[in-house]
């Protein structure tokens, strides 16, 4: 009796690169475009609210997350514009950027959570709706907004942690163009004269056919 041994096929161990790569890079920018996304809009939304005592009784107040803190939303742009760099450069370049697309995203969620039980901007609400600097705003309720900008910032964690891993394998802008901007020459390609077809696209293409 003959045994068959399985062999992988030489395309097929090829290929798995090549598919860990495509998976990657729209893992990558969809949770980057998202996470900025995310931490922008929750950076805009109220995060806390209290009340304050003045004359006329008890004033609401209310303090955004840009208010608490502006370093989640800060921190998006920047991962925005890592994630986008990271295919403007090769190599050692794109690590750099890799991993200040992760560090952006660490520091958002980071940011976040320590402004979820921030009172700080309320304080200073209170000290100017009751003109006094000693008055604080009391009743203090908090949202959910600050778990949802670290949410988009885990997101952009994500990203980076992905750029880091698979970013050998992911493309890189085109380059057709020299550094000076100048394009690069074009190689000729071979032309068979006795296929007539060949000899008219080497002419369009501005080749000489004979090779001379």
């Amino acid at each position: 009796m003959e045994y068959v041994t399985a062999v992988p096929h030489p395309r097929t161990e090829a290929a798995a690169p090549v598919r860990s790569g495509r998976r990657s890079l729209a893992l990558a920018l969809l949770s980057g475009a998202v996470g900025a996304a995310v931490a922008l809009l929750a950076s805009r939304q109220s995060w806390s609210a209290g009340t304050v005592t003045v004359a006329g009784g008890d004033f609401p107040l209310t303090a955004k997350g840009s208010e608490v803190t502006g370093v989640p939303a800060a921190l998006a742009i920047v991962g925005l514009a890592a994630l986008v760099a990271v295919f403007a450069v090769r190599r050692a370049g794109r690590l750099l950027v890799s991993g200040l697309l992760a560090l952006s995203g660490a520091g958002t969620v980071a940011a976040a959570l320590l402004g979820a039980t921030d009172g700080s901007a309320l304080d200073e609400k209170a000290a100017q709706a009751a003109g006094d600097t000693s008055a604080t705003a009391f009743a203090l309720t908090h949202t959910v907004w600050p778990y949802v900008a670290a949410a988009g910032g885990a997101l952009l964690l994500l990203a980076g942690l992905l750029a880091l891993r698979f970013g050998r394998l992911w493309p890189a802008m085109s380059g057709r163009y020299e550094r000076d901007g100048t394009p690069r020459p074009r190689r000729a390609k071979p032309v068979d004269p006795d296929r007539p077809e060949d000899l008219w696209k080497a002419l369009d293409r501005g080749e000489d056919p004979t090779g001379a």
